[in-house]
């Protein structure tokens, strides 16, 4: 139980949650086309995003034993219950399998993405956790931009799988390339890296006392809690903002197959819990920043859910 809070396994059910809703989206709504994908290669994709995922948890909790003994004493479990060397061991051991997988992939497919993505990955996580986090803003934005990295990973599968390196022949099937659609995806990382911004803000801002001991320069340190709050609610503003944007001119050319209002009700759940954030922001002399950082994680998750809504409609 201790090192599956050390993984964190919630998150990482939500990575799971995420590439699967994305591929089950793309497929539902690409149904006119022949896509290819491979069901045993996919799994072994998200087994090694989960993996680097997991590890980086582990070195995050290891850099931060410092921090977490002020912060989350009660959260504590490198040097508390699983030793460091041990938290180190692990943390290397789900790199080399999760990149040992991202070889296999690269070769199977002539593709150096996987590697390239993969290795990209572990390095920022070990150095976030290791520098980056003291930086203001660098750190947030490094995470921020990991959480948006995961729905473009299942697009960069589904290209690798539907892309055909022969000249096109309408008569030859392995000429043929499937014409897929990734805008929504596309959109869905934007506001992934968004919302996931705004939180880590709000996580910074709930975690300054121990931060201090580490060394840490967070945003909410350098100008102040009140001021961070204020970029936190220019950030959480863009959902609402987009969506009654959408709605106004009825972009829904790619949801043509169903009603966009219908289509796009996750999303307007996800809207307005970010303006509930806003507004408890706004007419609370106290902070709550720990519902604040719930209510956005709940915003994030109708994103992900949405994938797997929109696949039911096309159904």
């Amino acid at each position: 139980m201790h090192f599956l809070k050390l993984i964190r396994l919630v998150n990482l059910l939500i990575i799971v949650l995420t590439m699967y809703g994305v591929h089950t989206f793309l497929i539902a709504v690409n149904y006119d086309e022949m896509v290819n994908t491979h069901a045993v290669d996919f799994f072994l994709l998200v087994l090694s995003t989960v993996m680097i995922a997991a590890g980086g948890n582990i070195i995050n909790d290891y850099f931060d034993v410092k921090a977490d003994r002020v912060n989350k004493p009660e959260k504590l479990i490198i040097t508390k219950h699983i030793k460091r060397r041990w938290a180190i061991v692990t943390h290397w051991a789900l790199n080399g399998i999760a990149f040992s997988i991202a070889i296999y992939l690269s070769i199977k497919y002539q593709s150096l993405w996987f590697v390239f993505i993969h290795l990209i990955s572990i390095n920022t996580l070990w150095f976030y956790s290791m520098l980056f986090k003291r930086k203001v803003l660098v750190g947030n934005v490094m995470i921020a931009a990991m959480t948006a990295l995961v729905p473009i990973l299942v697009i960069v599968f589904f290209r690798v799988n539907n892309y055909s390196p022969y000249p096109h022949s309408e008569f030859d099937p392995l000429s043929w390339d499937a014409d897929i659609d990734y805008s929504v995806i596309y959109l869905i990382s934007a506001f992934a890296f968004v919302q996931n911004l705004a939180r880590e803000i709000v996580k910074d801002a709930q975690d300054v006392a121990g931060d201090q001991l580490i060394y840490v320069k967070s945003l909410p340190m350098v100008i102040g809690e009140s001021k961070s709050l204020k970029i936190v609610i220019a950030l959480l503003l863009a959902l609402p903002i987009l969506y009654v944007w959408i709605s106004v001119l009825e972009l829904d050319t790619i949801l043509q197959n169903t009603s966009f209002f219908k289509a796009s009700l996750p999303f307007a759940v996800a809207a307005f819990l970010n303006l509930c954030v806003i507004l408890l922001m706004l007419i609370q002399k106290k902070m709550r920043l720990k519902l604040y950082d719930a209510l956005i994680k709940i915003s994030m998750l109708c994103g992900v859910l949405a994938t797997f809504y929109i696949a039911y409609l096309y159904s």
